[in-house]
């Protein structure tokens, strides 16, 4: 690799072939490794690399200051003057920018970046591969079958500005989804784990528990719809409450657009939404969630703004103790709504004050249902985020702290915000896969929730 296609050399190359009266250029490496199997053997590997190059040029005029945003990929040296010059022609053809603000300034440089970028390899397997064939072993002598995927990536970014920031941050990304079937595919349990490099990941003790709800389910009921006593997992905790992040922009709840708005005007900030005492949160340096401590925007949104590009993020409490403490906000739509500068961040945690396991609470619970995952999560109504989506491999009767069989699966509808006001009990907090979201959003540590009175409000004929 030659000197001048390092991605410190091609960040400096672009500002300085700039000619806007702003510029952010921000630098992403990927790689990537994976694995897949299907039926207890291996079918694919691969190793992938990349780069994206996003260019934000801005342009002052007499009526404000306008952007203009190009990405591209594969991006040479040979490529960097159009690409610098097709984002400042997309700027000078807009309308002055409603959340422009003077770009950030005052960060120093980050330890590391004029280094190489961090690369994953199929290394990153070197623990994890000959566990998961002697997993295939086990599942052939259960006669069950596991079908499954583990994925690697890794970006490093560097972002660079006309004000003089030169930003970096290496993100390790890893997804483990593990599903075990009967041989005629009648039943089914799936689990997941994210990790940073595998090293924490065992697949025999997945498939242990799979192995557990697939002997759960030889006892088959059938259940009606209904309101329901039901826990939670955390994947499922998870996708809820990620959904519920994704919403609460402060510009819409002022504009009265969602859950998170007075009635009568104003937000909802400062009332409380659980009984339990609940803390959600983003920190960009909690252990082993860690993510991105400066705002990387490749483009600007209700959530987001290519200005407040390299603006530090710190902890941000979303709800304190059960009480609405800060809805996402950017620099702008801050000083539009009154409240604070809160940037959303790479990652999502709920404490909820409670110690106990998933299986102490099943052990705990007289009648209800346990559930594996939810997918297919839709929004129904934003004013009270009310959410419909299906239960997926495996729902389980729980009778007298014992799981007694499979049940049915269900379509629910349920509102995150409504979900946290009846929980009556939280486990203990702790790292989870988002199934639904897991594509786009995989740091998050969650508790299993109790809900008394979940809402399946049909049957579901899926698996």
């Amino acid at each position: 690799m030659s000197r001048t296609s390092k991605p410190y050399d091609i960040v400096e190359r672009a500002l300085g072939l700039s000619t806007a009266d702003g510029c952010v250029v921000i630098a992403d490496e990927h790689s990537s490794a994976n694995l897949r199997w299907a039926r207890n053997a291996l079918t694919t590997n691969g190793v992938t690399r990349g780069r994206t190059l996003t260019v934000i040029a801005t342009v002052d005029g007499a009526e404000g200051t306008a952007s203009g945003v190009v990405s591209r990929s594969a991006v040479t040296v040979s490529d960097l003057e159009s690409l610098v010059r097709a984002a400042e022609a997309a700027a000078r053809a807009s309308e002055p920018a409603e959340d422009a603000r003077p770009l950030v300034t005052g960060v120093p440089e980050s330890p590391g970046f004029r280094d190489a970028p961090a690369e994953t390899s199929s290394a990153v397997f070197g623990e994890f591969a000959p566990a998961l064939g002697e997993s295939f072993a086990r599942a052939r002598a259960g006669r069950r079958e596991l079908y499954g995927f583990a994925s690697h990536e890794t970006t490093s970014t560097y972002l660079g500005t006309s004000t003089g920031l030169r930003l970096r941050h290496d993100q390790p990304n890893g997804t483990l989804e593990l599903n075990a079937k009967s041989p005629d595919g009648a039943r089914s349990a799936w689990a997941g784990r994210a990790t940073r490099d595998f090293t924490d990941v065992d697949p025999g003790e997945l498939d242990a528990e799979l192995a557990r709800r697939l002997e759960w389910a030889r006892r088959r009921i059938e259940l009606p719809a209904g309101r329901y006593e039901t826990l939670l997992p955390p994947t499922a905790v998870a996708d809820l409450l990620i959904y519920q992040l994704w919403s609460s922009t402060a510009r819409d709840a002022v504009e009265g657009r969602t859950v998170f708005s007075r009635p009568g005007g104003g937000t909802r900030v400062g009332e409380t939404l659980s009984r339990l005492p609940m803390t959600l949160r983003s920190d960009p340096e909690e252990p082993g969630l860690q993510s991105a401590p400066f705002v990387i925007a490749h483009a600007s949104g209700d959530d987001a703004s290519v200005f407040d590009n390299g603006l530090p993020l710190s902890r941000t409490d979303w709800v304190r103790e059960g009480r609405l403490e800060h809805l996402v906000t950017t620099r702008h739509s801050a000083a539009l709504t009154g409240l604070p500068v809160a940037p959303g961040a790479g990652n999502l945690i709920l404490d909820g004050g409670g110690g106990r396991s998933l299986e102490e609470m099943v052990a705990a619970t007289e009648r209800g249902l346990l559930l594996t995952c939810l997918w297919y999560i839709r929004e129904v109504d934003p004013a009270t985020l009310l959410l419909t989506g299906l239960t997926r491999d495996g729902v389980y009767l729980v009778e007298k702290g014992e799981v007694t069989g499979a049940v049915n699966n269900f379509r629910f509808n349920e509102s995150p915000v409504d979900l946290l006001s009846r929980a009556t009990e939280a486990g203990r907090t702790e790292k989870t896969l988002p199934r639904e979201w897991g594509d786009w959003f995989t740091r998050a540590a969650m508790p299993a929730l109790r809900v008394p009175d979940f809402n399946m409000s049909s049957i579901s004929q899926g698996v």
